[in-house]
């Protein structure tokens, strides 16, 4: 499944909201064990446990978007709207902090 969010920030920046936004969804959503390893300057391995299933996936940091790519088991595909929006609502918050000055 893919998704992005897009973003007027500029790469670095972005990267940074990137990262605070997978940092507060972790904090939050602690119980689903979500991890992120940064494999390149714009892209991480991200993965989250539910019903006893990994999901895994990639965050990508482009110019002018925040890509998701997501390899969805078959019987987690019911949830996979749920974390999805969880996500880029994330995104979004950290992305308007950065646009107000919030991650200089």
């Amino acid at each position: 499944m893919k998704h992005s969010v897009p973003h007027d920030l500029g790469i670095d920046l972005a990267k940074k909201a990137a990262v605070a936004a997978f940092e507060s969804y972790r904090a939050r959503y602690a119980k689903y064990n979500p991890t992120a390893t940064w494999v390149t300057d714009d892209t991480a391995n991200i993965s989250f446990t539910a019903k006893g299933m990994t999901l895994r996936g990639k965050l990508s940091v482009a110019p002018k978007s925040i890509d998701l790519d997501a390899d969805i088991p078959f019987l987690l595909k019911p949830f996979s709207k749920v974390a999805i929006d969880a996500i880029e609502r994330e995104i979004e918050k950290w992305v308007a902090k950065a646009k107000d000055g919030g991650l200089s």
